[in-house]
Formats: structure tokens, sequence, C-alpha cells
């Protein structure tokens, strides 16, 4: 089975200050792992980054540059987006055609956003999804904590299946790549 791996919005500005994620620096670590094990494997790797007009996260802002100590290589390809849907007005479904890459293993920033409809359209498209458990995170909403959060989106994703394709929801350190 061919697989990449995307990485999406692990950017400064959802790393640190107001919109730090959290324990930031273990999921900086767990994706670090995970795409050193896919790029010593020969898996592609993605680097999806969100931008926003007028926000920290504006096309070459400080807050939508990678975030340091996120660890990348001059192969990996780049996408950006605009929505939380990774594949919506972006190249990442020309980059990744599902007759070629049958699976996808999905890290990053955040959990409730980008990660969760990336994940779902991925699914939709035909994609066999890989949810790496421990290596996605977000922000306490108000109502919910960022932790608890995360708990949930790992139980429901885990459950969804689609006519074609599936989600599995593992540790990093299980996944095989």
């Amino acid at each position: 089975m061919t697989s990449a791996l995307l990485i999406i919005d692990v950017q400064r500005a959802l790393c640190a200050g107001e919109y730090e994620c959290f324990e930031i620096g273990r999921i900086i670590d767990t994706i670090n792992g995970l795409s050193a094990r896919a790029r010593a494997a020969g898996i592609p790797v993605v680097v999806i980054q969100h931008e926003e007009a007028g926000s920290p996260l504006a096309h070459e802002a400080e807050g939508w540059q990678l975030a340091e100590g996120l660890d990348v290589s001059p192969k990996d390809w780049r996408v950006r987006k605009t929505t939380p849907d990774s594949f919506y007005q972006t190249n990442l479904q020309k980059l990744l055609p599902v007759q070629d890459f049958e699976q996808l293993i999905i890290c990053g920033l955040q959990t409730d956003y980008c990660v969760n409809a990336t994940v779902r359209q991925a699914l939709t498209l035909g994609y066999d999804v890989v949810l790496a458990a421990d290596a996605h995170s977000t922000v306490d909403n108000g109502n919910i904590t960022a932790e608890d959060i995360i708990a949930e989106h790992n139980k429901d994703l885990a459950h969804l299946t689609g006519s074609v394709a599936r989600i599995d929801v593992k540790p990093a350190a299980a996944i095989t790549v």
C-alpha cells in the first residue's frame, strides 16, 4: 500500500503565545519521529500551511512560518491552503492521486478544525486514513479542554468508515510506515 504523511498547520502562530496548542513540544517531537521514519522509508511527507489574510497566519507573516523545532526536508512537498480542508482548492489531490496513494497518515494542528476536516475529506475521497492519535493538538475552546477535544476526536474518527475507505486511529509509534 502506498502511503504519504500529511503534517497539517504546525506553524508558529499555533505553537506559541495566545494560540499555543496543548502539549505542543511533545506533539512536535512525536511528529518529528513519525516524519523521520516516513522519510527513511521513502514515504512522501507533505507539509501543509494555512494562510489567512489580516491574521497571524497571513502568508509569509511570522506566525505563518513553520514552528521552530519542526523537522522538515527540502524534499518535503508543500501545500498552502485557506480553509480547514487541506484538499479544498489546493493541489493536494493532484500530488496524491487516490489511485497512487491509498493511505494517508495524518498529524498536526488543530484537531477540531483542520485535522478533523482533512481526515473526513480524505475518507470521502476514498483514501484510507491513519490518524496519529498522539500527534495532533488544539486549544481549549471555553467549554471543553484541549485534552478532551483530542480524546473525543480520536474516539469519534476511529468509528468512521466509508464505502471504500476507513479511518484508523493509532499512536504514532504503532503506525507502520
